[in-house]
């Protein structure tokens, strides 16, 4: 219901409306109306891990716990980020893990060198054993997002994400693959990655279809174990955790490769034995190679949030299947549980969450969780069971005889991140992952002798074609001297060609000074991750086909034309493969883009270099709206079926014309269009500015030089959905979406539309506020809000709702939008906002001043 105040403001120019914080209701009410009848943990696998419990471990374990204080053993079971920790607070808390999100770096600094991070490992490792406030010696284990190499440092080899190597069908890769991941983390001194994420992805519509191997349970569960081998070691061996070997983790824990609509954090409503069938098969093979950590889903199952589910965290997982190392929370995953924040949650411990990804608020948590074990909330037993599987971790990677970060091993060698023999490791997986669709005529491979035209966006992009989790959490801000050591697409091709002869020629647009043999069109998805990834339909590029553009041009010119597509996932790609002679799905290969061309080119005598092994491990769509497509499924209808792979050696039979009018082809501008969701859509992006210089926003954090605009992201509804800015006040600041092709809003125009975003005023807010938007050259329009807005300073999110007639002048036509959306503040504001959008309609009442 809307309060007075609401609804004397649904009247007004400005719709404020508070959000709240609290979980949704309808996820309440689904779990108390609904409850799961379990099948019972015995129905699920019992696994027999190699790792033994060892009766001098336990009793170390027990003297600890004997030993700590209750505060010392809160302490160990919280996470917060780096960016929100100090090593004084590890030593005063006695905090016991730290993570960097994917994009935060030491010092906030994009090209840290792998010294940088060292010194950072060894000034938290260093401030937890410092026991001159008389507390025990617990050392800090640091956790890391290297989920396709150690993605976050520059420099590092990046592997194709794991979609592309479950096409490649080869488990023993992954062994390899997780070995090299290994050496590279640990030259750095972090003792633990995220990984491997075990999601048997059911609806390509989800934004990390991506990071599973396959729709089919059966690959994950061959790589699983391989990939656990690769990082950890084997068990039993001299090698295990060692100084070359870190702590993985099987995640996420259970079923979020299965929610209902493809949507990240969603919810799964599938059988129990569905669940355990599909979903559960890679942590089987996880744990049998010995996995030491697993991660709680942030989804959820029947309505019930992962991160609050005892049964399958507890009965099923640690009980049943064995796993006597630890759970981790995904970030923040806890505040999503029912009757839970980021700073509380006694249902999450109690559940079977032992150490908290509780990334911001971990003061506030540490003394909530503190009063809860005093009060009975959470019991000391589960407490002390939580700080065991903590400290047992840690003692099996040696983390109490290793010494400093940088006296472990290769930390600090220089020549290992980015080593050639790492590369050739990707090189290889590049190769091997690459599905050929289409090969009429024979075109591939290419001959010597040619001229070859390579042209698209992601031809020369190495941060386009590595996709997400690549330096930042979105992959987005990246350019090619981002990547020593790394070799683009284009590179690869050029390298080839030149050593058989042909020429190779790299023009964005398509364009040339003479026509060439062939054309090689590199194009497809814009880096994304999580939910930000998340779609409606599976049409690429709905609404502006420039690539298909580009493939029509070199078809209109009668030159032969080589489709390389970039995709997280199967695509409806009917009209970019019609204008192409021969297609090949090439995922997100990472850094080494050689590998593309040692199958696309022919040596120099026209002998196959390397034949293409790639299969799909998932099903391709027929059409936009195909997107539950896999073989257990009824009517399943593909245009090309699971394990569906061409190879020089089988011959190509031609690809017929395909259907391009087909239900779901997107018509034309829907109701909707989201301006910022965590991020701009691409290409545009996110500015700050001090009306003297401007600067992208391009990874978690950026500020402008003069210091007058600082911006952050932060959390709202899902992680990082939304962004902080902090303006001084000593000059005026904005930030703004820009540097995309321009808008045409004159339909919204016309049709009431509304411009709406979330809004919070933090602390402080100066003197104007505006929201502002440019219509082109000289016409810059602003409406302010400082008025209805500044009474709601420290009172959480509102909702701000302008129709669009209140930024129009006469004759204004709205049809060349060249920065849809600006904040603007003429003096100090601390103030954060979310999900813009603009759509048709909506609150015939709103007024303008």
């Amino acid at each position: 219901m809307f309060s007075a105040l609401e609804k004397t403001l649904l009247a007004s120019t400005i719709l404020l409306a508070g959000l709240g914080t609290s979980a949704p209701t309808s996820l309440a009410l689904a779990q108390d109306a609904a409850p799961t009848a379990y099948l019972g943990a015995e129905q699920w696998p019992q696994v027999a891990s190699p790792v033994k419990k060892d009766q001098a471990v336990e009793q170390k374990i027990k003297a600890l716990l004997a030993q700590m204080s209750l505060e010392e053993k809160v302490g160990q079971i919280l996470q917060p980020e780096i960016q929100f920790i100090t090593p004084e607070e590890i030593k005063t808390y006695h905090i016991g893990s730290i993570l960097n999100g994917g994009g935060s770096l030491p010092n906030r600094n994009k090209h840290a060198h792998p010294s940088e991070w060292l010194a950072m490992a060894d000034a938290y490792y260093d401030a937890s054993v410092d026991t001159t406030d008389g507390k025990i010696a617990i050392p800090i284990i640091w956790g890391s997002d290297a989920v396709h190499g150690h993605n976050n440092v520059i420099g590092a080899t990046l592997f194709p994400h794991n979609i592309g190597l479950g096409a490649a069908r080869n488990p023993g890769l992954l062994r390899k693959i997780g070995a090299v991941t290994a050496r590279e983390i640990r030259v750095t001194g972090i003792d633990w990655t995220f990984a491997p994420t075990l999601a048997v992805v059911q609806n390509d519509r989800w934004g990390r279809t991506y990071e599973s191997y396959s729709e089919k349970p059966e690959v994950v569960r061959s790589y699983a174990g391989e990939m656990v081998l690769g990082l950890q070691g084997v068990p039993g061996t001299a090698e295990f955790l060692d100084v070359n070997h870190v702590v993985a983790t099987a995640k996420h824990f259970v079923g979020d490769g299965g929610t209902l609509r493809g949507d990240d954090q969603g919810d799964a409503r599938i059988s129990e034995a569905e669940l355990r069938d599909i979903h559960a098969q890679g942590y089987i093979t996880a744990l049998e190679a010995g996995a030491q950590t697993a991660m709680a889903s942030f989804s959820s199952w029947q309505g019930k949030k992962m991160h609050g589910n005892k049964y399958l965290l507890t009965d099923v997982l640690k009980n049943r299947m064995g796993l006597d190392g630890l759970v981790v929370g995904d970030w923040n995953g806890h505040g999503q549980v029912p009757g839970c924040t980021n700073a509380s949650c006694a249902a999450a411990i109690n559940a079977g969450v032992d150490l908290l990804m509780v990334t911001e608020d971990w003061r506030e948590m540490y003394h909530n969780t503190i009063t809860q074990v005093k009060k009975g909330e959470v019991a000391l037993t589960r407490l002390d069971d939580a700080v065991s599987r903590i400290l047992r971790v840690k003692i099996r990677a040696g983390l109490f005889e290793k010494g400093r970060p940088s006296s472990r091993g290769v930390a600090g060698q220089d020549g290992i991140i980015g080593s050639p023999e790492h590369r050739a490791v990707a090189r290889q997986a590049v190769r091997e992952s690459l599905v050929l669709l289409k090969n009429n005529d024979n075109l591939l491979p290419l001959k010597p002798g040619q001229t070859i035209l390579v042209a698209g966006d992601a031809a020369d992009n190495i941060g386009k074609q590595s996709g997400g989790w690549t330096i930042s959490w979105q992959g987005t801000g990246n350019v090619n001297s981002d990547f020593p050591g790394g070799t683009s697409l284009y590179q690869g091709i050029k390298q080839a060609a030149e050593a058989a002869g042909s020429t190779a020629l790299y023009s964005l647009d398509g364009s040339y000074a003479e026509k060439p043999d062939v054309a090689v069109v590199i194009f497809g998805e814009e880096p994304y991750a999580e939910s930000q990834g998340d779609r409606d339909s599976l049409e690429f590029e709905a609404g502006n086909k420039k690539s298909l553009a580009l493939l029509k041009k070199m078809k209109a010119a009668d030159i032969p034309v080589v489709s390389v597509f970039l995709s997280g996932r199967p695509m409806w790609v009917n009209p970019e493969l019609n204008a192409s002679d021969a297609f090949v799905a090439a995922w997100l290969p990472g850094s080494e883009g050689g590998g593309l061309a040692d199958v696309l080119v022919a040596d120099k005598t026209g002998e196959v270099r390397y034949d293409f092994k790639g299969r799909l491990s998932f099903s391709w769509p027929k059409g936009p709206l195909q997107d539950v497509l896999n073989p257990h499924h009824d009517s399943y209808d593909p245009l090309f079926a699971y394990g569906y792979g061409l190879n020089y050696q089988s011959g190509a039979q031609p690809l017929a014309a395909l259907p391009e009018d087909v239900e779901g082809v997107h018509k034309g501008q829907g109701e909707t269009v989201v301006l910022f969701s965590g991020r701009p859509p691409a290409p545009w992006q996110m500015f700050i500015d001090d009306h003297t210089t401007a600067q992208i926003i391009s990874g978690p954090y950026a500020a402008m030089p003069s210091g007058a605009v600082i911006a952050q992201t932060t959390d709202k509804d899902v992680q990082e959905d939304a962004l902080k800015v902090v303006l001084t006040g000593a000059k005026p600041g904005g930030v703004f979406i820009g540097g995309g092709e321009p808008l045409d809003f004159s339909h919204f125009l016309q049709e009431e539309g509304i411009l709406a975003f979330d809004l919070k005023i933090n602390q402080t807010l100066g003197k104007d506020l505006s929201v502002q938007l440019s219509c082109g050259e000289g016409c810059l329009r602003a409406v302010s809000v400082t008025d209805h807005v500044r009474g709601f300073a420290g009172q959480g999110w509102m909702h701000v709702a302008i129709k669009l007639t209140c930024f129009a002048q006469a004759e204004d036509r709205f049809d060349s939008i060249t920065m849809p959306f600006r904040l603007e503040s003429t003096g100090a504001a601390d103030l954060s906002f979310a999900n813009v959008k603009l759509s048709k309609g909506g609150y015939a009442n709103l007024q303008c001043p």
